[in-house]
């Protein structure tokens, strides 16, 4: 039979040209799960051992954690075959042996080829099937003998450097690199918040290395449970190594399993598992990084020796820090960092987290921003007095200084600070391109923003089209922001910034249009239905008086921002209700209010003395 013609039932395995195809259709399928496919089909029914597969897949000389290289490669074959490993058609497991390919192979001819019963197999060379290890190396060696002959075969032909993208095993150093969200393997789903957060404590530890670009874990956290290639993951989030695993906790037992990949050519460079207690396991990540920067080849930073924390504490801080950026419960977060502190008052990282609790939820516009920001503010002065090198901490205060007190040096100063200490934390650099913007240094802000996108490009993906609306390039905004969309269509935060580039430019169809289906996509039909008669009926004007009444509905616990209102009276151009509702955002110090000078929306007024009286009494410096 050529190799290349391998078919069961409605696929077919092309060996020369690696592919995998179904009804003449191609799946993709990663370099490991398809070495280790060809190598299934090639036993025709005979038993692959875990240990061949070590050997032929990633050589004697290489460490891989076989409960999870293994088992992923496995998994990701059935995903693709659509093989259901409790009734399989194709991959059967042989429980503490190996697998198994059952399904019956057939010719190019169509000719079927008799699939192997491992009984008479054994007893075709005279061994008890019950001691495989012997039947299993006489049926290795046979299929050895054909994979060294048909590589043979390729390296002469130099089949379009089959050979290359098939056994070769060298990679160059790795530059940048995402953490995938480790898999909770404890079999209980309550227990997400801890493999999470361990996948948030390991991308902070690497990312100390600043030799290192590593994507934050907003963009990270995009893939879990997803089923997508490695390499399509790799070119999303432009990187080249991933890092990806398991996390199990039974009691104060922590089983951790990770695997460094080579993006570009899916080679495997290094793997490991770890057996810890909880204590030992706080510790972990710290050490890893070191590890896995050795691994990338890489310069190693040797981060600042942890003081002992509380296990108990250190739990309810990754509950803390799930519930602020997995549910974004504000109020809920808060309760598990308190009870954090509690237990452990000099937690710095509990101080930190409770400190971005009040002030994203004062920026928000879900409470009235002085009291949220004023004890935001004591948490992450007194974070920073237990821990000065804690980065998030300083960009907290960076934020609280920007939108809290409209002190634009602290903010630059206290942005930057967290910068050195962690050139990696997209969040600072983000937040940085704000201050900037209100400091009217546009070509840096532009800059800190599209670093902040490399660095998390799924976290704010409508970041650098916001910003460009703030420096009033409404054209490029328009650009980048069509390109985000074409790319992210389900994001309706990229399609209402998208809406808002059209309103400024008076490209009132297109505006609606946007904004129609950003309202959509959020599943709010009554809006987008309210929306679309109020621009038939009223044009654009009824259209920003449509946003006056849509705005006075939105409250939260009977709240509503008089920032939010004198946008939305801005829209319908009624300047004495703006005027009024930007007094009083002034009076609330509403955070957002720092943009003032920088919102297309209020352009209408800027000739207006009352406009340059508030500018001046925030103290911004002055931009027309």
């Amino acid at each position: 039979m050529p190799r290349s013609a391998i078919q069961f039932d409605e696929f077919s395995l092309d060996c020369e040209r690696y592919e995998l195809l179904r009804a003449g259709r191609p799946i993709k399928i990663e370099k490991i799960p398809m070495e280790l496919l060809i190598l299934l089909v090639d036993k025709n029914g005979g038993l692959v051992t875990r240990q061949e597969i070590v050997e032929q897949l990633w050589g004697k000389d290489v460490f891989v954690d076989t409960e999870h290289g293994i088992n992923t490669a496995i998994r990701k074959i059935r995903q693709a075959l659509h093989d259901d490993p409790e009734k399989p058609r194709f991959v059967q497991t042989v429980t503490g042996k190996g697998y198994r390919f059952i399904a019956e192979r057939r010719h190019g001819n169509g000719q079927a080829e008799v699939v192997a019963d491992p009984q008479q197999e054994a007893e075709s060379v005279g061994l008890n099937p019950d001691k495989g290890r012997g039947a299993g190396g006489r049926i290795w060696l046979g299929a050895g003998l054909i994979v060294a002959l048909v590589a043979g075969i390729v390296f002469a032909l130099n089949l379009g450097g089959l050979r290359d993208r098939v056994f070769a095993r060298q990679v160059r150093p790795i530059h940048s690199i995402a953490v995938l969200p480790l898999t909770n393997l404890s079999g209980d789903p309550s227990q997400d918040y801890f493999a999470d957060g361990m996948t948030d404590e390991l991308i902070t530890a690497l990312a100390r290395n600043h030799s290192l670009r590593v994507v934050s874990r907003t963009s990270a956290m995009q893939y879990k449970g997803a089923n997508t290639p490695l390499r399509d993951i790799a070119q999303s989030l432009g990187v080249d190594g991933i890092l990806e695993g398991s996390v199990k906790r039974s009691g104060d037992r922590v089983h951790v399993n990770l695997q460094l990949i080579y993006a570009p050519t899916d080679t495997h460079m290094w793997a490991q598992s770890y057996d810890r207690d909880l204590s030992s396991a706080m510790l972990l990540p710290e050490e890893l990084s070191q590890t896995i920067a050795a691994e990338a080849q890489v310069q190693s930073s040797v981060g600042k020796a942890q003081r002992p924390i509380n296990p108990e504490a250190h739990d309810l801080y990754l509950r803390g820090r799930y519930l602020l950026f997995a549910s974004d419960d504000n109020e809920g977060s808060r309760k598990y960092f308190e009870k954090a502190i509690q237990l452990q008052p000099d937690y710095a990282a509990a101080w930190s987290g409770l400190a971005d609790s009040y002030a994203i939820q004062a920026v928000e516009w879900q409470a009235p921003p002085p009291q949220l920001m004023e004890k935001a503010e004591r948490a992450a002065r007194h974070a920073l007095e237990l821990d000065e090198s804690i980065p998030e901490a300083h960009s907290s205060l960076a934020g609280i200084y920007l939108f809290g007190k409209w002190d634009l040096k602290g903010a630059d100063a206290e942005s930057a600070k967290a910068i050195e200490l962690n050139p990696n934390l997209a969040g600072a650099h983000h937040l940085r391109a704000y201050t900037l913007v209100v400091m009217q240094r546009p070509d840096e802000a532009l800059l800190e923003e599209k670093r902040s996108s490399e660095l998390d490009p799924l976290a704010v993906p409508w970041g650098v089209g916001y910003v460009l609306i703030r420096l009033h390039r409404l054209d490029a905004a328009i650009e980048e922001l069509r390109m985000r969309a074409a790319v992210q269509p389900r994001d309706s935060s990229i399609r209402f910034n998208l809406s808002d580039a059209y309103w400024f430019k008076a490209m009132w169809n297109d505006s609606i249009r946007e904004a129609e289906t950003a309202f959509l996509v959020d599943g709010d039909k009554k809006s987008a239905q309210e929306l679309r008669r109020a621009f038939e009926s009223g044009g654009h004007k009824g259209v920003g008086e449509w946003w006056v009444k849509h705005t006075k509905s939105q409250n939260v616990n009977g709240y509503i921002s008089p920032l939010a209102m004198a946008n939305s009276y801005a829209q319908a151009e009624n300047k004495e209700e703006t005027f009024r509702y930007l007094e009083r955002a002034y009076d609330e110090h509403s955070s957002k209010l720092v943009f003032l000078q920088n919102n297309p929306v209020f352009d209408f007024l800027h000739s207006e003395p009352r406009y340059q009286a508030l500018v001046k009494k925030m103290g911004l410096p002055p931009a027309y």
